[in-house]
């Protein structure tokens, strides 16, 4: 589920519609949880389906670390991709702010940690990458931990719209974390390399 003061809005031509923050989320917030209601197919379930389905998943879905692809009821699954993402997901099943996102601003994803498929050309943003590739958690596995471990102690500090689906395993490892008696898992733990 994403946050709920969040919305879907028509971003330009070039990328379609995207997921707009209707209030300020600072840092730390959780933006996302994958719950109860969130649907996963098997890669034997995604062979066997009708080729409008299988455009359907490539576009809107991502692969977890079993290569399964989840697909979002809501419209957590229009946040668009950015190298310059301000949202990150983690080892437990959520996503957290990596900086304060401003009423009107995209909440995006860098799709490097995504698992896709099939390398695609990103819009430039001035940065070195222009290109997304489905190893991309494996070379920036370092960055991406170093962003999340810069903001998971901020998830107790504000307010978490989320949090009740949050479920109480992952509240527990969470808990141990910030108190500093287990590491932060890290997000190459999302990784699934294809055969």
């Amino acid at each position: 589920m994403i946050h709920p003061h969040t919305e879907l809005a028509f971003i330009n031509e070039e990328v379609g519609h995207g997921v707009v923050a209707t209030k300020f989320i600072p840092a730390g917030t959780i933006t996302w949880v994958l719950d109860k209601l969130d649907r996963t197919f098997t890669p034997k379930q995604f062979e066997k389906m009708n080729d409008l389905y299988k455009e359907i998943l490539e576009t809107y879905s991502f692969r977890n670390s079993s290569g399964n692809l989840v697909l979002c009821w809501d419209h957590g699954r229009f946040v668009n991709h950015s190298f310059k993402s301000n949202c990150l997901s983690t080892a437990y099943d959520f996503e957290i702010a990596i900086r304060d996102i401003h009423p009107g601003e995209q909440l995006t994803d860098d799709y490097g940690y995504l698992n896709i498929s099939t390398p695609f050309k990103a819009a430039n943003e001035g940065t070195q990458r222009k290109m997304v590739f489905p190893n991309d958690l494996e070379k920036y596995y370092p960055v991406w931990d170093k962003q999340l471990k810069a903001n998971f102690s901020k998830i107790p500090t504000v307010d978490q719209p989320l949090s009740s689906l949050i479920s109480k395993k992952v509240q527990a490892e969470i808990d141990e974390v910030l108190a500093d008696r287990k590491p932060l898992a890290s997000i190459l733990e999302l990784y699934y390399k294809s055969k």
